[in-house]
C-alpha cells in the first residue's frame, strides 16, 4: 500500500493505525525527536569552521593559564625571598653581635617578632577566605572528581592564598610554598576561561565559550599541572600528577593541551627568574621554585658513584622505613585534626589564629634553642663541587653562602644551625650537595624535630604546602644512612647526595603515596635520568608498606571533611551487588508539564542537582483527559513518547527484513501477517501491559510528599529524561511558562546561550521573589530535559555501573527497567566505599 498519510484510518504492510490523526506544530515534532521530511537529510549538519575557532581559543586559553600561573609562581618566590633574606639577615647581624656582648635573648625576641607578625597575616587571610587554608591538593582533587567546594576556585581564595603561603613560608612555619602553587594554578584554571569574577563583578565580558562544568573541569586540570611544572620545573611530572592525582575522568585531546599549559608555565616562571636574579634574560637556567641541583661525584674521589646495583638493597630497605615513617606521620596528623575538628572550630574564629601563632613561637623557640644547645662545630670542606656552567656555579654559591657559623670559631659552621637558620631549599641543598658533613646526631635530631613540628604545622588555619617539608624530613634520614653506611660499615663508594635524595623520596611516598608523577617529577627536578629506576622502587615500596597501614595524608583530609571521592574502580567482591543494591528508589521528580507552585516546592525542599522527568502509567487515563489539561497533555507526551519509540522499533523491523537470511524474513513476514488490527489504545496499552498494581489517585500538579504511603512512592513512572535544578531555577526567574487555557506551544522558548548565561552561579531557589509568579501557571520542561542520559539495569553489576560513572563523568544514573519505568537512581554517595561496603554486609545477611 501507499502509505498513511491523509486518512484518518489505514492498515499499511508493516503497521495498522486507527484514530483521529493528530497534526502537530515544528516545535513539538522537535520536542518529540521527529521530523517531518526524515528522508530528506542523511547527514547531519555541523558548523566546522565554529568547532575550528572554539579549539583554537581553547588552545590560546590554556596558554594563558600557564603564563598566569608562572607569574603567580614569580610573585610568590620573589617576596618569599624579599622576607626571608629581610629576617635573616637582621637576625644573623643580631645573633654575631649578642654571642660576644650576651644578649641572644634580645635575638630570640627580633626572631619572634619576625615570625609571629608574618603568622599572624597569613591567619587573618585564612579568616577572611577559609578555604585558602592548607595545600589546597585535597579541595582540588575533590573537585576534579566531581565534587564541588564551595569558593574553592573564586578570585578571593586565590589572593588569600597567594599573600598567606608567602607569610607563613617566611614565617619560619615548617610548610612549604609548593603544595599552594597547585590550588593557586587550579583557580586561575577556573576563573580566567570565564572572564568575569563574583569578586570584582565590574569585571564581565561578553565571552560565549567555556559555558559548563565539563569544560572548566578540563581548565582546573590544566592548571592545577601547570602549578605543579612551575613548583617543581617538571612539566610532564605536572601533567601526570593531574591525571593520576586530579581528573576522575580523562581524554586524549586533553592530555595534550594540559602538557602545553604546563610547558608554558615552566618556562614562563624559568624565563623571569633567570633574568630577575642572574640578569641573563632569556638563559632559562632556574626551571622551578624548588631546584635540586646537578648530582655529580668530586673529581678528586675516584671511588666515588651515583649509585651501583648493590646500592639498591638499601633503597628498598629504606623504602620500607620510608613508608612506615610516613604512615606513622600520617597517623599522627590524622588525629591532630581530629581534635581541631572536635575542640578549636567549632569556637570562635580567634582560636584558630591563637593556635598558629602558638605553632609559631614554639617552632621559633625550637629552631633557636636547637641551633645553640644542639649544633656542633664541623670543619669547613676544603674541596667543593665546582661544575663548568653557571647553573651549577649558582647552585655551588647558594651552598657555601647558606653555610651558617652561629657559635663557632673560624673555619667551622654550625651543622645544626646550617639546616634551621636557612629557607627551606637551601637546606635540602645543603642535604644533597654539602661535602662537608653532618653529625650523625645532628641529622638524628633535625629528623625527630622536624618530623614532630611539620606534623603539628599541617593543618593549622595558614596556607600551607607538605611537599617540601617532607622532602626536606626525607633527606635529613637519608643523609643520615649514608653516614652510617660510610662510617661505621666502611662504604667508601656511597654518594651522600644520592642517598639523600632517595631518603626524600621515600618519606615523601611514605606520606601522599603517590609514584608515577612523583616519580616523573623528582627525575625532572634533578635532571638525572639515572636516578629513574632507584627512585621508582623506592616510591613503590614505600607505598606499598605505608598502604598496610592507612592511606595517603591528602586522601585522610579528603575523608575528614565527608567527600564522597569515588576510586579507580571496585573491589572484585562488589559483584555480588547489582544496581538494584545500591540505587536510591525514594525519588523526586517532576512531570513533562508541572505546575510552578510544585516546581517551587520540590527545588525548596529537596538538595538534588537533578530530577527525572516521568509520568504515571494510569488504568484510567481517558477519564483523566477529559477533565485536566494539565494532566492531558502529560498524557499526550507519555502517548506520544511510546509512539515514537514504537515507530524506531518499526523501523528497524522494516531493516531486518533486508537482511539475506530467509529464516528471519519469513519470522518477521509470519509476525507482520499473523498481527491484526487494533486501535491505537490497544497498541499502547500492550506496550504497557503489566501485572496489576493499584495507582493512587494523585494529580500531577502535587508534589511529592513525605506523608505518602510505600505504595503511592513506588507506583510504576515512565522514564522520559532528566532536567537540572538550574534549569529549573532559570525557568522560573525567566517566566517561561503557560496558562491551562492556552496550549504549551505559547510557552517561550529560551536558546542554550541564555539558559547558560548565569554559569557558573544560577539563581538561589530561595532568593526567587514569588511574588511576581502565578502558582498556577504550567511549565512545559520538554524542550529542556537531557530525553537520553546514560541509564542502567537493575541488573547491572555493580563494576559496570561504578565504570559507566567513572569514565563518563557523570553525576546521576537512573535505573530503568525493561518496560521504560525508573525504578532508582545512583549518584555518588551510592558509589563511595563506605557506601557499597554497608550494602555488601546487608548483602551478606539477606543471604
Amino acid at each position: 500500500m501507499a502509505g498513511c498519510r491523509g486518512s484518518l484510518c489505514c492498515c499499511c504492510r508493516w503497521c495498522c493505525c486507527c484514530g483521529e490523526r493528530e497534526t502537530r506544530t515544528p516545535e513539538e515534532l522537535t520536542i518529540l525527536g521527529e521530523t517531518q521530511e526524515e528522508e530528506d537529510e542523511i547527514l547531519p549538519r555541523k558548523d566546522y569552521e565554529k568547532g575550528r575557532r572554539y579549539e583554537a581559543v581553547k588552545w590560546m586559553v590554556v596558554f594563558a593559564i600557564g603564563v598566569c600561573t608562572g607569574l603567580v609562581g614569580l610573585f610568590v618566590d620573589f617576596f618569599v625571598r624579599l622576607f626571608t633574606q629581610l629576617k635573616f639577615g637582621v637576625v644573623q647581624t643580631s645573633v654575631e653581635e649578642c654571642s660576644q656582648k650576651g644578649c641572644l635573648a634580645l635575638s630570640l625576641l627580633e626572631l619572634l617578632g619576625f615570625n609571629l607578625t608574618f603568622v599572624f597575616l597569613a591567619s587573618l587571610l585564612v579568616l577572611i577566605e577559609p578555604v585558602a587554608a592548607g595545600s589546597g591538593i585535597p579541595e582540588v582533587k575533590c573537585y576534579l572528581n566531581g565534587v564541588k567546594v564551595p569558593g574553592i576556585v573564586r578570585l578571593r581564595t586565590l589572593l588569600c592564598k597567594v599573600l598567606g603561603v608567602l607569610f607563613s613560608v617566611a614565617g619560619g612555619l615548617f610548610v612549604g610554598k609548593e603544595g599552594p602553587m597547585i590550588h593557586s594554578g587550579s583557580v586561575v584554571g577556573a576563573g580566567l576561561p570565564q572572564f568575569q569574577s563574583i569578586s570584582l563583578r565590574k569585571i564581565q565580558f561578553n565571552f560565549p565559550y567555556f559555558r559548563s562544568d565539563r569544560d572548566k573541569r578540563d581548565f582546573v586540570s590544566a592548571g592545577a599541572a601547570a602549578g605543579v611544572a612551575a613548583a617543581f620545573g617538571a612539566p610532564i611530572g605536572g601533567t601526570l600528577f593531574s591525571l593520576e592525582e586530579g581528573s576522575s575522568f580523562w581524554n586524549q585531546g586533553l592530555t595534550w593541551k594540559v602538557l602545553f599549559c604546563s610547558m608554558s608555565a615552566t618556562f614562563t616562571l624559568n624565563f623571569f627568574r633567570s633574568g630577575i636574579q642572574f640578569g641573563s634574560w632569556g638563559s632559562f637556567q632556574l626551571p622551578g621554585l624548588l631546584n635540586f641541583g646537578e648530582f655529580k661525584c668530586s673529581d678528586s674521589d675516584k671511588k666515588c658513584h651515583l649509585w651501583t646495583a648493590m646500592d639498591l638493597g638499601f633503597f628498598v630497605v629504606m623504602g620500607v622505613i620510608g613508608g612506615l615513617l610516613g604512615a606513622t606521620f600520617n597517623c599522627l596528623n590524622k588525629r591532630l585534626a581530629k581534635y581541631r575538628m572536635r575542640n578549636v572550630h567549632p569556637k570562635p574564629k580567634l582560636v584558630r589564629v591563637l593556635e598558629s601563632l602558638l605553632v609559631s613561637l614554639v617552632t621559633t623557640v625550637v629552631v633557636f634553642v636547637a641551633s645553640m644547645v644542639l649544633g656542633e662545630c664541623r670543619q669547613m670542606s676544603s674541596s667543593s663541587q665546582i661544575g663548568n656552567d653557571s647553573f651549577q656555579l649558582q647552585v655551588t654559591e647558594d651552598v657555601n653562602s647558606s653555610i651558617k657559623t652561629f657559635f663557632c670559631p673560624n673555619d667551622t659552621y654550625n651543622d645544626m644551625a646550617t639546616l634551621f637558620f636557612n629557607p627551606q631549599e637551601s637546606a635540602i641543598l645543603q642535604l644533597f650537595h654539602q661535602d662537608g658533613t653532618f653529625s650523625p646526631v645532628t641529622l638524628a635530631l633535625f629528623f625527630v624535630l622536624y618530623f614532630l613540628l611539620a606534623c603539628w604545622t599541617y593543618g593549622i588555619s595558614v596556607p600551607s604546602g607538605l611537599f617540601v617539608p617532607s622532602l626536606l624530613c626525607g633527606a635529613a634520614f637519608g643523609r643520615l644512612v649514608a653516614n652510617v653506611l660510610k662510617s661505621y660499615i666502611g662504604l667508601g663508594h656511597i654518594y651522600s647526595g644520592t642517598f639523600a635524595l632517595i631518603g626524600a623520596a621515600a618519606f615523601l611516598g611514605g606520606v601522599v603515596r603517590m609514584t608515577i608523577s612523583l616519580t616523573v617529577i623528582l627525575i625532572e627536578s634533578t635532571n638525572e635520568i639515572t636516578y629513574g629506576l632507584p627512585i621508582m622502587v623506592t616510591l613503590m615500596v614505600a607505598k606499598w608498606t605505608g598502604d598496610v597501614f592507612n592511606k595517603g595524608i591528602y586522601d585522610i583530609h579528603v575523608g575528614l571533611r565527608g567527600v564522597p571521592l569515588l576510586e579507580w574502580e571496585t573491589e572484585v567482591e562488589m559483584d555480588k551487588l547489582r544496581a538494584s543494591d545500591i540505587m536510591e528508589p525514594n525519588l523526586t521528580y517532576v512531570y513533562p508539564h508541572t505546575r510552578i507552585q510544585s516546581l517551587v516546592s520540590i527545588l525548596r525542599t529537596t538538595v538534588h542537582h537533578a530530577f527525572p522527568v516521568v509520568t504515571e502509567n494510569r488504568g484510567n487515563e481517558k477519564e483523566f483527559m477529559k477533565g485536566n489539561q494539565l494532566i492531558s497533555n502529560n498524557i499526550k507526551f507519555k502517548k506520544s513518547s511510546i509512539l515514537t519509540r514504537a515507530g524506531e522499533q518499526r523501523k528497524r523491523s522494516q531493516s531486518m527484513k533486508s537482511y539475506p537470511s530467509s529464516e528471519l524474513r519469513n519470522m518477521c513476514d509470519e509476525h507482520i501477517a499473523s498481527e491484526e488490527p487494533a486501535e491505537k489504545e490497544d497498541l499502547l496499552q500492550q506496550m504497557l501491559e503489566r501485572r496489576y498494581t493499584p495507582y493512587p489517585n494523585l494529580y500531577p500538579d502535587q508534589s511529592p510528599s513525605e506523608d505518602w504511603t510505600m505504595e503511592e512512592r513506588f507506583r510504576p513512572l515512565t522514564f522520559h529524561g532528566l532536567i537540572l535544578r538550574s534549569q529549573l531555577v532559570t525557568l522560573l526567574v525567566r517566566g517561561v511558562c503557560y496558562s491551562e487555557s492556552q496550549s504549551s506551544a505559547s510557552q517561550p522558548r529560551l536558546s542554550y546561550a541564555e539558559m547558560a548565561e548565569d554559569y557558573p552561579r544560577y539563581p538561589d531557589i530561595h532568593d526567587l521573589d514569588l511574588t511576581l509568579l502565578n502558582p498556577r501557571m504550567i511549565v512545559d520542561v520538554t524542550p529542556y530535559m537531557n530525553p537520553s542520559p546514560f541509564t542502567v539495569s537493575p541488573n547491572t553489576h555493580v563494576s559496570q555501573v561504578f565504570n559507566l560513572f567513572r569514565t563518563m563523568g557523570l553525576r546521576h544514573l537512573p535505573v530503568v527497567n525493561a518496560v521504560g519505568e525508573i525504578v532508582g537512581i545512583i549518584t555518588r554517595h551510592n558509589l563511595t566505599y563506605e557506601f557499597l561496603q554497608a550494602r555488601l554486609r546487608q548483602h551478606y545477611q539477606t543471604i
